[in-house]
């Protein structure tokens, strides 16, 4: 039986900080743990979207791909889609705007979930980044040599996570959202948005499954204590 209300996150965000990006797991596996969900790529190609059981790509031009099972990836959040629809938008909304209504509705900021919003929008702005190849740079590095991409009357779906304050540094504390246009003309990381129509769904994930890349000896010899994690996440993201 499918439990719709476990997260599985593969690696921690944690990693990508140093620059441990090596992919260790085939989407063919990830795919077993959920049809939805966002990532990115061996190297840190790209950004990754998971929709309807279907992985894309968004690449460092801005070009949406789909992927096959041997793509890999060193970082990933995936769960299987049981959204609740939330409410309706009926007047301009941002990405702050939706943060506040959404933590204002629902006591939910000590629990993970999943959010999504699928509408037209004025005006999207998304990044990415190229393959990196190594020996790798850290990702505030790679942060600083971003691609964005910038859309207007757009249709398509802003989807990812809410994860606890107490969890940011395995996850971003607080929403880190991806988005993918329905016609696939972009997508990534999401950085801004204006939309005055849409509906945004949730769903509660209450069990957290983690799996760690115990096979990498990179991963398993680094010293995280040298790094600033939270600053790292918190200028990169």
């Amino acid at each position: 039986m499918v439990k719709t209300n476990n997260l599985y996150q593969y690696g921690t965000l944690a990693l990508l900080v140093p620059g441990l990006f090596k992919g260790t797991l085939k989407l063919s596996d990830l795919l077993k743990h959920g049809d939805t969900g966002i990532g990115t790529g061996d190297g840190l190609d790209g950004e990754l979207v998971i929709k309807d059981g279907t992985p894309y790509q968004i690449d460092g031009h801005g070009s949406v791909n789909k992927l096959d099972g041997n793509f890999t990836v060193p970082f990933a959040d995936v769960h299987f889609a049981d959204y609740k629809k939330l409410f309706d938008i009926e007047s301009t909304m941002t990405p702050d705007k939706l943060e506040e209504k959404v933590m204002g509705m629902k006591d939910w900021q000590n629990t993970f979930f999943s959010i999504k919003l699928h509408g037209t929008f004025d005006k999207i702005k998304t990044r990415s980044v190229y393959k990196q190849e190594k020996p790798y740079p850290t990702l505030v590095d790679c942060a600083h040599k971003q691609h964005e991409f910038n859309g207007e009357n757009v249709t398509g779906t802003v989807m990812g996570y809410y994860s606890p304050q107490l969890f940011n540094g395995s996850a971003v504390g607080g929403f880190h959202l991806h988005f993918i246009a329905d016609d696939l003309s972009m997508g990534g990381h999401l950085l801004d948005f204006s939309t005055n129509n849409g509906e945004v769904s949730a769903q509660v994930l209450d069990h957290l499954e983690q799996q760690l890349p115990v096979n990498d000896e990179e991963f398993m010899k680094h010293d995280f204590s040298k790094d600033d994690i939270a600053g790292a996440i918190g200028e990169a993201e």
